[in-house]
């Protein structure tokens, strides 16, 4: 029986793919990203464990809510440090008719993943800068791997939201915003772009955890910047 390591559940997300979702977040990831919402997910192996079976059992009560666009969402930490388990959840939600949503930095490229995507209708991924060298300071970790996994996605066909999270004063420039969007004109899996504004409503987190916050310092991102990025693409 395939068990995973499970961090918290959500059971009407709203912001996590489209629609209404069930959305699972996974415990463990391998980057440390500056702006990270959730570093209580950064532990491998803690959480409390759960089979596959009894994640889609739990979802499947939530169905009557998904309509025509919701369905599960698996985020994180990094779901593809447990990609067998995410296989098995989304197979058996996609035989029920659920539709399934990963939400991934895209780090991690194996044939376990490719199991993971052969049973997956939409891909979040965080894209988190555009250039290599704030790309590595950012998160640990390389450009090349999320256009390596951008790729793939690509060659399968799979819908894919690229989400980007906009930090005043470090990636707020017309020129970042420029070079990702021109990622839909390289990309045809690309049917989405997210400027997420950066928050700090995790600050709580980091102190409860003894964990300074990198980005204490950096200024909420207000609406009105967001619309501006966009409004300079028009």
């Amino acid at each position: 029986m395939t068990a995973g390591f499970i961090s918290s559940f959500q059971s009407l997300g709203t912001v996590d793919g489209p629609g209404v979702r069930y959305v699972v977040f996974l415990q463990g990831c391998p980057l440390r990203c500056k702006c990270c919402h959730n570093p209580e997910t950064w532990g491998i192996g803690k959480g409390d464990s759960y089979s596959a079976d009894e994640i889609a059992a739990r979802v499947s009560r939530y169905r009557n809510y998904f309509g025509s666009d919701g369905g599960i969402t698996i985020s994180g930490g990094e779901p593809l440090l447990q990609a067998e388990f995410v296989a098995e959840v989304f197979r058996l939600c996609k035989a029920q008719g659920i539709s399934t949503c990963l939400d991934t930095s895209g780090c991690i490229l194996d044939d376990a993943v490719q199991r993971v995507l052969d049973h997956t209708d939409l891909v979040l991924l965080d894209y988190k800068m555009t250039n290599e060298a704030d790309y590595f300071s950012f998160s640990g970790m390389h450009l090349q791997q999320a256009e390596r996994f951008l790729r793939n996605l690509n060659d399968r066909h799979i819908p894919t939201w690229l989400r980007q999270v906009i930090l005043c004063g470090i990636n707020d420039t017309n020129e970042n915003i420029s070079a990702l969007f021109q990622k839909q004109q390289q990309y045809d899996c690309i049917r989405n772009i997210e400027l997420l504004p950066f928050r700090k409503l995790c600050t709580a987190k980091y102190e409860q955890l003894g964990i300074p916050f990198p980005l204490a310092h950096i200024p909420e991102t207000p609406k009105s910047r967001i619309d501006e990025l966009l409004g300079a693409l028009s």
